[in-house]
């Protein structure tokens, strides 16, 4: 019975939560910095959820934009109920909508959990583009390294140096936020295509079911009409 319980529970965490790294213990989490961003899209089912873990260091600047593109089944709630939970299990911020941009500082070393909750629609699923990392200001510290003693080393360096350092980071900083911003216009071209997708659809569907009205209307017209000039040949005419 044991066995069998655990079973179960490590089915069900395979089965709701995916990592977007490999699982480390305590003592490789200095070392460790992670991918910096992801984006994708992902189809979250009627009632379900999906979550995702990320690590980020003390000091980061996490993001998460997500955009709900389009609907299945007998769905028709857009909106998504998106969470944001540190490493010691927090809730840091959450969202109820269609379409969501989140912002932190990350306060904690670790992996942050963001999950995707689908429970507004019970009879149909959503697919949704998501996209989330962690940009670092400067350079996180580790192997025992403090930011002290970087700061101790970059005095060493000549002020022309520190300069360009400083104007490359900017420009680095500047440059993922542009790819921020052309991300999301990716998400907003791909809702776009499949509205203009549905509306397609849609006009096909009624311009079929009116021009089929259209000629039993007409043809109904011609017997009515044929009836009102119906004469009997038996009997004598005038």
């Amino acid at each position: 019975m044991l066995v069998q319980t655990l079973l179960i529970l490590v089915g069900s965490q395979c089965l709701w939560a995916r990592k977007s790294e490999p699982f480390l213990g305590e003592a490789d989490a200095g070392v460790f910095r992670g991918s910096d961003k992801y984006d994708f899209a992902i189809e979250v089912p009627a009632a379900g959820m999906e979550c995702f873990w990320h690590f980020a260091h003390q000091s980061g600047s996490f993001y998460l934009t997500f955009m709900v593109q389009w609907v299945t089944g007998m769905a028709n709630n857009h909106r998504l109920f998106v969470t944001v939970n540190s490493p010691n299990g927090a809730l840091i911020t959450l969202k109820n909508e269609a379409v969501g941009h989140m912002n932190f500082q990350t306060e904690v070393t670790g992996f942050y959990r963001l999950c995707l909750n689908n429970h507004g629609n019970q009879f149909g699923g959503v697919r949704v583009f998501v996209s989330f990392g962690v940009i670092y200001e400067g350079t996180v510290a580790s192997d025992g390294v403090m930011e002290k003693e970087e700061e101790e080393e970059r005095k060493v360096l000549n002020n022309t140096l520190a300069s360009i350092e400083e104007s490359i980071q900017k420009l680095q900083n500047r440059i993922f936020h542009m790819w921020r911003h052309y991300n999301f216009a990716r998400m907003r071209k791909g809702k776009d295509h499949y509205l203009l997708e549905s509306n397609l659809n849609y006009v096909d569907w009624w311009s079929a079911t009116q021009s089929v009205v259209i000629v039993l209307s007409g043809y109904l017209q011609l017997l009515v009409l044929k009836r009102l000039f119906y004469t009997d040949s038996s009997r004598p005419r005038c």
